[in-house]
């Protein structure tokens, strides 16, 4: 039985709407304008501005009245797609372009310095005082909260858009789903968790070897400055989780991402619950490309000299990362949640998943 998710569009819709407020609030003079140049890290960027950032440049009397635009699109989009109503194709291309707007061309690596780096503050602060001059005042600063906010505005309205997909299409009458290859569903997950997994741990070897004293890429000068500072510390920590998170990965295509292990104590033997796993890979796919897509920027912006090469090529393949993450995750819901009535998307991985849909 379907469940039913109309929730998501009508709180997309409404901040969609308060967003068009604060955007003509904004055209109009209020303060608190998040792009351009009410952004101090861009500002600070210089001419790099652009690169880091497609809104870069932006000022609050021209950008205001854009916002104000984009939100009430999100919110009349979301509302008919919710109620179901207007031309199908429109409403879908729209959602479409809506959802990549938000969640890529406007992003830029903030959000995923946000959310990987919180975690690390909160450990490392407190017991070790490190990193010595960064606090949670410099990483939560408002330009990179709104950021992130519109971010997951994107990915709300990719939701909305695919409910809406799935609700007028020919499915099935309890899921809506079409009929899929289950056989065919898994082995596409499967190379898809491979290049998930490949991907982040190039980036990793670089940081790794940085931070262990291998200038791996780097001239001598920018290697020995970085050592004084203790960025490669920091990427060796940022590094660190996003190995962690390639190891997780696996469970979506292993045993243990369908069943808790033995050595999870209280938990052990009983079903993974899907969202516990889609939920936070959806989010890291989206991330991972937003990020990945601002290196791309910058290197056709700015290009690339031989002592940035390992400082800069490996982020800019992580769009790759973020799709088969995507990808992967994807197939693991869709296996995971089988309908009952047409049988789309029954896993066919062997005992582990019958055991874990039976619990």
């Amino acid at each position: 039985m379907r469940r039913d998710t109309r929730w998501i569009g009508y709180v997309t819709a409404m901040f969609g709407a308060l967003y068009a407020a604060l955007g003509v609030g904004w055209a109009f003079g209020m303060p608190g304008f998040p792009f351009g140049v009410g952004d101090a890290e861009l500002v600070a960027g210089g001419d790099e501005a652009f690169g880091l950032s497609v809104l870069g440049t932006a000022t609050p009397q021209i950008t205001g009245i854009g916002v104000a635009i984009v939100g009430v699109a999100v919110a009349a989009l979301c509302t008919a797609m919710t109620r179901r109503v207007g031309p199908r194709k429109f409403l879908i291309g729209a959602g479409i372009v809506l959802a990549v707007g938000l969640t890529v061309v406007i992003q830029d690596f903030r959000p995923l310095i946000l959310v990987a780096y919180t975690p690390i503050l909160l450990i490392s602060k407190p017991l070790f005082d490190w990193p010595a001059n960064v606090g949670f005042a410099e990483l939560v600063s408002w330009p990179r909260v709104n950021l992130l906010l519109l971010l997951l505005a994107g990915t709300a309205v990719a939701a909305t858009t695919w409910r809406y997909v799935r609700d007028t299409a020919d499915g099935c009458g309890e899921c809506g789903r079409p009929a899929i290859d289950s056989k065919r569903l898994t082995r596409i997950g499967r190379i898809a968790v491979t290049v998930a997994v490949v991907v982040p741990l190039l980036y990793c070897a670089t940081r790794w070897a940085w931070a262990l004293g291998f200038p791996l890429g780097l001239d001598a000068e920018a290697f020995a400055e970085g050592q004084r500072e203790g960025l490669w510390l920091a990427g060796a920590a940022l590094a660190s989780l996003g190995a962690g998170g390639a190891i997780l990965t696996l469970g979506l295509v292993q045993r243990w991402g369908e069943v808790f292990p033995r050595w999870m104590i209280g938990l052990a033997g009983r079903r993974v619950p899907p969202m516990l796993a889609v939920v936070p890979a959806s989010l890291v796919s989206v991330l991972v490309t937003a990020a990945g897509f601002m290196y791309i920027r910058l290197v056709t912006v700015n290009g690339v000299s031989v002592k940035d090469l390992a400082a800069m090529l490996p982020e800019t393949i992580w769009p790759l990362w973020g799709g088969a993450l995507l990808v992967a995750t994807i197939a693991y819901w869709w296996r995971r949640t089988a309908c009952p009535a047409c049988d789309s998307g029954r896993a066919v991985s062997g005992k582990a998943s019958q055991e874990a849909e039976s619990r």
